[in-house]
């Protein structure tokens, strides 16, 4: 992990002006509109003034701001000047790529220039900024020179043809971080001289040529950090600020003395969960155990240091694993790719053994050696053995009884059988490691609230003391959206889910045909969009009409970047698509929605969070599933208008809109309540898109 505070003194801080400036920029007729020539918001002053007085107050605070009320500015502004003037650092996560690089390269620049465009502003302007990102995505130039002078030891010849292809790339990169070289390292090459060891470290490196040594410097240096909220919460999982050389009573969630800005908050508590609990993959172990020794090549650490006694040891833990995981596949995994374990002994612990002489021997070599980089890589491999199996052990043993566990097949071949588990309420989790580190935390996102009220996403995650505010969009909804809700679409059921994808079908070639602009398409189920797509590829085709779809070749980002450039290209995706998707503009006129999104309570954590509600007495369709619902309908909706002068069409094809009684909830959180019913029969006379 990179720490950044190496110098926590014990004075107290000078005084924040972030309130009282943030008045004044954010004010009708002041500094950002006469600095940058930008609009005054209401909404955004109120944002702005509500942010600054929960950072001077080290106080939480949950804010849910519309589209286009400008967020982004509204607490980047405070949180630098708060920042600079109590020389505390302001950790800023995000859920998206594309918002990390919205604020790198737009609105980090508008900051700078607010702050020179004001003699009073003047001496934030130089502020610094740096991305987090973890480890082992950086390349240590020490591990690279002993990984080539021990390539004989380490490599077969495929795998030195790929260190040395790292090593060429190493020259002229300026940043090494393994997603700028293309193509991707293969893990196994890339494990052996990534920055995820203690041999990278300042008292073996040379600081100004290792790259994970550099970034280090630029983050112990940096104003403010961004984060995605992935990385942010495994952080936080293994130690937060007191992993970083914090006091234990030190206020700061990742460093000492930080405060914190959440960003697209409404994923937390889906990603805290994620990564508060165990990921254990069959890969993922045999990768680590052919570090050590791998019985195909001859190579490894053990072919230099740990004779046959060791290389044998691993050999047998190789066969072990392979032993252990096919069982699952064959028994536990044989119908289905994803099953709950509710008791223990699902398998025999056959790995124990095998992991633990292998942890004892690494243990016994590393005392043999002395004090220096590669006694550091030794202890570095003894404590990952031991992690993988105390892993294995509390999966057998279902070890935490407030997590659920469960066992599921991937990879492109289904072959791979990962151990997971996760807490059943991350609620009690975040209220001590995030809310609960004395230090402000806001977070902030365009749909906080369920039915209005924001205090069931606070209980979710813990945040029950913190201030909670709603502001609306700027925008004018009324006179740039039209919605239209289908009312002779088939209930989803079995009997009649032939039925429905054919009309489905129907309805989204018409809408699309009637569009000029670009058409988002959101599904819930997978299946459905396959099927879907199978039927109107070749209509799109016919109609010259550039067809996109999630789960080819490209990305989410790439995906939306070419809807962005096509104009009017039919994009159809999944899960992922309902939220961060920012296509501004008639490349994105119309938003389809197909199903309501319920998530199905099969899954394992969904399924023990619903047992979890209903123990307690709740409704765990009134108390999960439709609040989350809710939340993911408002995120599919606000792909729509992403600025003040877009306009367009949402059409929503489950008749359970009207048909239901909880339908009228989702119609009411729109942003423009006044819809239009359709049936196949009166579509042609009632849908009117813009023209």
């Amino acid at each position: 992990m990179i720490g950044l505070r190496d110098d926590t003194g014990s004075a107290p801080p000078p005084t924040s002006h972030a309130p009282t400036l943030a008045v004044k920029i954010f004010a009708e007729d002041g500094w950002l509109q006469t600095g940058l020539k930008l609009d005054h918001r209401p909404q955004q002053e109120a944002m702005a003034r509500a942010v600054a007085a929960a950072m001077k107050d080290d106080a939480p605070l949950l804010f849910e701001a519309g589209t286009g009320v400008g967020k982004s500015l509204a607490y980047l502004v405070p949180g630098l000047i708060h920042a600079i003037d109590t020389s505390r650092q302001l950790i800023v996560s995000t859920h998206t790529i594309s918002l990390q690089e919205q604020l790198e390269t737009s609105d980090l620049p508008k900051c700078r220039r607010l702050f020179k465009s004001t003699p009073t502003l003047a001496r934030y302007a130089e502020f610094k900024s740096a991305v987090l990102v973890g480890k082992s995505n950086y390349l240590c130039t020490t591990r690279l020179g002993h990984a080539l002078a021990d390539r004989t030891t380490l490599f077969a010849d495929a795998d030195y043809d790929e260190l040395k292809r790292i090593a060429e790339w190493a020259e002229a990169s300026g940043t090494g971080l393994r997603h700028d070289l293309r193509p991707p390292p293969r893990a196994e090459v890339w494990d052996a001289v990534n920055a995820d060891s203690s041999s990278c470290s300042r008292k073996h490196c040379d600081c100004g040529k290792c790259f994970y040594q550099r970034a280090r410097a630029r983050m112990r240096s940096a104003n403010l950090v961004i984060v995605n909220h992935a990385l942010l919460f495994a952080l936080i999982g293994s130690g937060g600020a007191n992993a970083n050389g914090a006091t234990t009573d030190a206020r700061g969630v990742l460093f000492a003395d930080d405060f914190l800005v959440l960003d697209e908050a409404h994923t937390v508590a889906e990603v805290a969960t994620d990564n508060f609990g165990l990921s254990l993959s069959s890969y993922g172990l045999d990768r680590a155990l052919k570090q050590l020794f791998n019985p195909r090549t001859k190579r490894g650490v053990f072919r230099k240091l740990g004779g046959p006694e060791a290389q044998q040891l691993v050999i047998d833990a190789l066969d072990a694993s392979k032993q252990f995981f096919d069982f699952l596949a064959a028994t536990l995994l044989a119908q289905r790719s994803v099953v709950r374990v509710r008791e223990e002994g699902v398998a025999e612990p056959t790995l124990d053994g095998p992991l633990g002489a292998i942890h004892r021997i690494l243990g016994k070599v590393g005392d043999t050696l002395e004090d220096g980089r590669e006694r550091d890589e030794f202890l570095d491999y003894k404590q990952r053995i031991k992690g993988l199996q105390s892993g294995v052990t509390a999966w057998l043993t279902l070890g935490d009884k407030n997590h659920v566990y469960w066992a599921e097949r991937g990879g492109r071949k289904q072959t791979i059988v990962t151990l997971r588990s996760a807490p059943i309420d991350v609620a009690p989790a975040l209220r001590k490691h995030l809310f609960g580190c004395g230090t402000s935390v806001t977070c902030t996102s365009a749909t906080l609230a369920m039915g209005g009220q924001i205090e069931p996403f606070a209980a979710r995650i813990g945040a029950d003391t913190a201030r909670a505010i709603v502001v609306k969009s700027p925008f004018d909804f009324e006179r740039n959206m039209r919605v239209y809700v289908a009312s002779d679409v088939p209930l989803p059921s079995p009997q009649e889910a032939k039925l429905a994808l054919d009309v489905l079908a129907d309805y989204v070639g018409f809408c699309v045909a009637q569009v000029r602009g670009g058409t988002l398409v959101l599904f819930t189920s997978y299946n459905d969009m396959r099927a879907i797509a199978t039927t109107l590829e070749p209509v799109f085709r016919a109609a010259g009409r550039p067809f996109l779809i999630q789960g080819a070749e490209l990305s989410r980002t790439e995906l939306t970047n070419q809807m962005r450039d096509l104009g009017n290209a039919v994009l159809f995706g999944t899960d992922s698509f309902w939220t961060g998707v920012d296509v501004p503009g008639d490349s994105l006129a119309q938003v389809i929605i197909t199903r309501l999104p319920f998530d199905p309570p099969t899954h394992p954590i969904t399924e023990a969070k619903c047992e979890h509600i209903r123990d307690a007495g709740g409704s765990p369709f009134n108390e999960l599933t439709l609040p989350d619902a809710l939340i993911k309908f408002r995120q599919g909706v606000g792909r729509l208008i992403r600025t003040q002068t877009d306009r367009g069409l949402v059409t929503l094809l489950d008749s359970r809109l009207l048909a239901k009684s909880y339908g009228r909830l989702f119609l009411d959180c729109l942003p423009q309540t006044e819809f239009t019913t359709l049936t196949r029969e009166t579509r042609s006379q009632k849908f009117h898109p813009f023209a």
